[in-house]
């Protein structure tokens, strides 16, 4: 297994909304369950700072924003969807991947999308 990547993110909330307050607690559940120790949070209260949103052309709330490793990568919303914001982390993509290595998943998945090769013969 490859080492972890250190994970910077920033979590926009405006103020402590039933919305803002389910976001953080989702985030914290799953860093402290899947990155133990390998993420440093920013939490941003947009109400408090709104210079800070503008600044980083944030127009909804919550968002998490993943920093780093890149891409930066923004998810928008209350972070219920567990999968969604793994995918988004960059977390459950290389688990997949990993996974799908060993099993032949990849393959067949690019078996579906290849594209006609100019090359071959074609059966008109």
């Amino acid at each position: 297994m490859s080492p972890r990547k250190t994970y910077i993110l920033k979590l926009y909330v405006a103020g402590n909304t039933p919305n803002s307050m389910r976001a953080l607690k989702t985030l914290r559940n799953i860093l402290e369950t899947e990155f133990r120790g390998v993420y440093a949070l920013k939490v941003i209260d947009v109400l408090k700072n709104p210079q800070l949103a503008e600044e980083d052309k944030i127009l909804a709330t919550p968002t998490l924003s993943k920093i780093l490793p890149p891409p930066v990568r923004r998810i928008i919303g209350d972070l219920s969807d567990r999968e969604r914001v793994l995918i988004g982390l960059d977390l459950l993509y290389d688990e997949l991947a990993d996974n799908a290595f060993s099993s032949g998943f990849l393959d067949s998945v690019d078996e579906e999308n290849d594209t006609p090769d100019p090359e071959s013969p074609s059966d008109s």
